[in-house]
């Protein structure tokens, strides 16, 4: 089988990375194409996984519609040329979407952010098949296919992720030594015009708290304030969730992230105004999420959690329990996706 693969964000260099090393293995042909946002293309490069360039991010409104259109261009000539049998894509990702109707083929998609409406709208039309968490919050009537997992599941489940210790040395921390992680994100996506989240204050006084606590860890979407560059991660991506499994707490606006921690037994704070179902579900259900709507409040509130859950001298044992019983419940989402994708074309 021809497949298309077409990567639009850094979660997705991840969640189809064993996939696509799966189906290759079986003799299924991949073409992955990509566009440049953040890390994406360095990812690629680091996991050795060959591509196809088709575009950029624009956060623009403007500049982002008129980049969509060349993408929509530059992805149908591509796929015209490969003639897949079959186009995968992630969250938002309305190109594969388009494409796959204009050259007659069917399309999957994953996704998992219930609130992407204008994205949805513009993908789910034209998609054969939807596939989501079954803890997705909507309903997408008889395209929808629901699993019992989380995107994170297809790259942290433990038959794929084995943590690597040799990250702390890199950042002079040991075994023993407790770190908090703070991530901030860009608010850039169209979903999420009209909200900030954490306002500088609330993150200076995080910092402040938190840093009484352990060492103070943090990555960002967007350039950081000079009093925080002493504070910025200076690991390379790819070891970012070695990192999040020994780490002692998560805090920030990352709902990836925060779902991250969730799979590898990291308590996570997560700050979002719409918040997600999964997030959701991996407070209600598992105690490893905390998740913070308000905008008003959001930034006490949180920090006030924070602070509780640090004075808990056995939180990281805590988590670990808690892991056990997700992953028990939860399946492995890579199994999930090559299944699929060979029984829905079959």
């Amino acid at each position: 089988m021809k497949i298309l693969i077409d990567i639009a964000h850094p979660a997705h260099v991840y969640q189809f990375k064993n996939t696509i090393q799966i189906l290759r293995a079986k003799g299924h042909e991949i073409l992955i194409t990509s566009r440049n946002k953040e890390i994406t293309l360095d990812l690629l490069d680091k996991f050795g996984m060959d591509y196809v360039e088709v575009g950029i991010y624009n956060y623009a409104p403007l500049r982002k519609g008129i980049e969509m259109l060349k993408i929509d261009y530059k992805l149908y000539h591509l796929a015209r040329r490969f003639n897949p049998d079959l186009l995968i894509g992630g969250v938002g990702n309305v190109y594969v979407a388009h494409v796959s109707a204009l050259i007659k083929k069917p399309s999957i998609l994953f996704n998992d952010t219930e609130h992407g409406t204008l994205q949805n709208l513009l993908s789910f039309p034209f998609a054969k098949a939807i596939c989501v968490p079954s803890c997705y919050k909507k309903s997408l009537g008889k395209k929808e296919v629901r699993y019992n997992g989380y995107h994170e599941l297809a790259y942290l489940h433990p038959n794929y992720f084995k943590p690597n210790p040799a990250v702390l040395h890199e950042i002079g921390l040991s075994g023993d030594d407790p770190f908090i992680v703070l991530r901030f994100v860009s608010w850039g996506a169209s979903h999420d015009i009209g909200h900030k989240g954490l306002t500088l204050e609330d993150k200076r006084n995080a910092v402040k708290a938190l840093e009484k606590y352990g060492r103070v860890l943090i990555t960002s979407e967007t350039p950081l304030p000079s009093d925080f560059e002493k504070y910025r991660i200076k690991v390379s991506p790819e070891k970012v969730h070695d990192l999040l499994y020994y780490a002692t707490l998560l805090y920030g606006e990352s709902a990836t992230m925060a779902s991250e921690c969730a799979v590898l037994g990291t308590h996570a704070i997560f700050c979002d105004y719409a918040g997600r179902g999964y997030t959701d579900e991996e407070e209600e259900k598992y105690g490893l999420v905390y998740n913070f709507k308000n905008e008003t409040t959001m930034g006490k509130e949180s920090l006030e959690k924070a602070l509780e859950l640090l004075e808990n001298p056995n939180l990281k044992k805590d988590g670990m329990r808690k892991r056990k019983v997700l992953l028990k419940d939860k399946i492995d989402v890579t199994k999930f996706i090559v299944d699929f994708v060979e029984t829905y074309y079959s």
